[in-house]
């Protein structure tokens, strides 16, 4: 695994062997703080423009002052500059509410290898488990102290779901409100393509995807149309197509839901591409 590449927003560097975070910053002790993650690739940041905006509105979400854009670009300039570890790297992007009585946040980016299992799971496919997430969708878009569609430090039940997963023979998870309806997985938008129209959940209640804006917008010059619309269980089985789309995996075909298999999807080598050019660069043919 490569070294950890760590700046603060004022382009200094850190080593990332030396303590960052204090024992009482809320991060730590509340998880009260907002990332943002997305894929480098020879040093170009995938869709960092739109990842700072959202980073932006999770704030605003929180009450949680960070600073502006260009504050950011100094940290993530310092973290590209000095990467060694290849090709790709994971970025991300993280603000804490910081120490009680400080008053100011916590904020550094972080450059780091990609796991090697992206790889297999854009190229295998995942297998995945549909969860009750507890809440449904529109319900949760009325209580925003729920903090639904804000990416948030909070992830524990993320990560308990993705570890509950994998004890009961899964890779991921696809969550479906108390209404019946698919909401998302826990680090990534569910997309079906029904013919040759590619379908996602309504962002009611749900992180709204970056990535799948991107694959949205390069799909159309392609040809696809594009739909958001409420989504069952029922319509993941019966789909042409079904992926999990996130700014680092990017798109990984689902393989098999709830223990029955399905197909990786005729689409699948066509959308990867399309999500694979650079941004602005896709042109129909």
């Amino acid at each position: 695994m490569s070294k950890l590449v760590v700046a603060l927003l004022d382009g200094t560097l850190v080593d990332p062997g030396q303590p960052l975070i204090h024992a009482d910053d809320f991060g730590v002790l509340r998880g009260d703080g907002i990332f943002e993650t997305t894929l480098v690739v020879d040093g170009y940041a995938r869709d960092l423009t739109e990842h700072l905006a959202r980073l932006e509105v999770s704030a605003t979400m929180l009450d949680l002052a960070v600073p502006g854009a260009a504050d950011w670009h100094r940290g993530i300039d310092t973290v590209l500059a000095n990467w060694t570890g290849g090709r790709d790297m994971v970025l991300r992007l993280v603000a804490t509410r910081g120490r009680e009585n400080a008053g100011q946040p916590t904020c550094f980016a972080i450059g780091g290898p990609v796991n090697p299992q992206i790889y297999a799971d854009r190229s295998i496919g995942v297998r995945v488990l549909t969860l009750p997430r507890g809440f449904a969708g529109a319900a949760a878009a009325t209580m925003p102290w729920l903090l639904a569609g804000a990416k948030t430090l909070s992830y524990a039940i993320n990560m308990a779901a993705g570890r509950y997963a994998h004890a009961h023979d899964a890779d991921d998870v696809i969550f479906v409100g108390s209404d019946g309806l698919v909401l998302e997985g826990p680090t990534a938008t569910v997309v079906i393509a029904r013919g040759h129209t590619l379908i996602t959940p309504p962002t009611d209640g749900i992180l709204a995807g970056v990535t799948v804006r991107r694959l949205y917008r390069d799909a159309a010059i392609q040809g696809w149309l594009t739909e958001t619309a409420p989504l069952k269980p029922t319509d993941l089985h019966e789909a042409d197509g079904l992926w999990l789309v996130s700014g680092v995996r990017l798109l990984a075909p689902v393989v098999s839901i709830d223990g029955v298999p399905r197909s990786i999807g005729q689409a699948t080598e066509e959308l990867a591409g399309i999500l694979a050019i650079p941004q602005g660069l896709a042109q129909k043919d």
